[in-house]
């Protein structure tokens, strides 16, 4: 066991010019070992492939329930209810089971001509347009309409109280930064809207939603939980997607090569995703707090540690992905990447997500011979999240 001091990071992941372009500083991280302190934070931090994927596999003791940002809610009151992401056996064991029923493989698979609808329709829009922005126009609308739609809830207020909602939510992943606290400060009120919206009666019947609360009406859940899991699942396919969806498509746009390839065989496009979600992964941090004493890389952590996971940085990590791990290539085998969790936590939701993208993107591909930049694109500067916030393009119909 190493009793060697674990080195300190003085300069702050957190800072934004970290955030705009986190990949030097985060090589510097895990050259420095498998654990390192964030001296600007006073917190641990684990940015390697093994030692993040170690963690999230072993729910037992690096546990979710005190919080995925550095606040221990078992001693600090949370913000709002926790749900399924902050939670842990057996709570969350029964929460995770009603949310998997929900989105099963048949229930995603009758969702795809609804979705298939609204993308020829999109596509067929911008198309018109010719010149427009990959996020605004598309990356955000799409999910806003066809998952609102599917989870049920009323069509009015989603773009105006969602998103700033997932950015609230997400800033208490991180340390309470100024950025932090402008997101979190811009979503207020955000939260009471969705949980009015995710109530029983403001549902569609038949929706994911309201199958939601058959679960509760079983008493399989409690009616607290049904609402819980029904905001989370707006996270699970809404959040992350409208940024995936943007890592995805600016990934693309700065690789025309292998936008040409996905262009002439849209197979490729799951593919495309998948190396999207390693490369520019839309969680790039959030915490765990170890249950008991123990040991990590070698390093020892006490119990109630607080350790910083940098999925962002393990899916860079040229140790798992070999020296060209900096490098967009939709040939890699990018299966196994860290940015939908592992283990228990593995984000139930990522089939909606992947059939979102896949539907859209492959629209997309079909129809869009080339597309360029008309000006620089903007970042969507956040502690926890990695995306985009502008990509202005002109577009080629095939």
């Amino acid at each position: 066991m190493s009793t060697a001091p674990i080195p300190v990071i003085t300069e702050d992941p957190y800072a934004p010019g970290h955030l705009a372009d986190p990949y030097p500083l985060f090589e510097q991280m895990r050259q420095a070992g498998p654990v390192v302190l964030m001296k600007e934070h006073s917190l641990h931090a684990a940015t390697r492939f093994e030692e993040c994927r170690s963690i999230l596999e072993d729910h037992d003791t690096f546990i979710s329930g005190a919080g995925a940002g550095p606040k221990n809610l078992h001693y600090e009151p949370s913000w709002r209810a926790q749900g399924i992401m902050e939670s842990d056996p057996p709570i969350h064991t029964e929460m995770r089971r009603s949310l998997a029923g929900v989105i099963s493989p048949r229930g995603v698979r009758s969702l795809r001509p609804a979705f298939e609808e609204y993308a020829t329709e999109l596509v067929d829009e911008l198309l018109e347009r010719r010149s427009f922005d990959l996020v605004k126009d598309m990356a955000e609308v799409f999910p806003l309409r066809v998952f609102g739609d599917a989870v049920g809830i009323p069509r009015e207020g989603r773009a105006e109280n969602l998103p700033a909602l997932g950015a609230a939510n997400f800033s208490t992943f991180g340390p309470d930064t100024e950025l932090a606290r402008q997101h979190f400060d811009a979503g207020a009120g955000k939260n009471d809207w969705a949980m009015a919206n995710t109530a029983r009666e403001n549902l569609s019947p038949g929706s994911l939603g309201a199958q939601i609360w058959e679960h509760a009406d079983r008493g399989e859940i409690s009616t607290d939980q049904a609402a819980l899991l029904v905001r989370a699942m707006l996270s699970a396919g809404l959040d992350t997607t409208i940024f995936s969806l943007g890592a995805t498509l600016m990934s693309l746009v700065g690789n025309p090569g292998e936008y040409a390839k996905v262009h002439e065989n849209q197979k490729l496009v799951k593919f495309a995703v998948d190396e999207a979600f390693r490369f520019e992964s839309p969680f790039q941090s959030f915490y765990r707090t170890t249950s008991t004493d123990t040991v990590l890389g070698g390093v020892e952590l006490p119990a109630g540690t607080k350790v910083a996971v940098f999925v962002g940085s393990a899916n860079r990590d040229r140790e798992r992905w070999g020296p060209d791990a900096d490098r967009y290539d939709i040939g890699r085998q990018a299966g196994g990447h860290l940015a939908f969790g592992m283990g228990i936590h593995q984000c139930v939701g990522q089939p909606l997500s992947r059939l979102e993208m896949d539907v859209l993107l492959t629209e997309f591909a079909r129809r869009v011979r080339s597309v360029e930049l008309t000006s620089p694109p903007e970042q969507f500067l956040h502690t926890a999240l990695r995306g985009w916030s502008s990509i202005p393009v002109v577009v080629t119909a095939a």
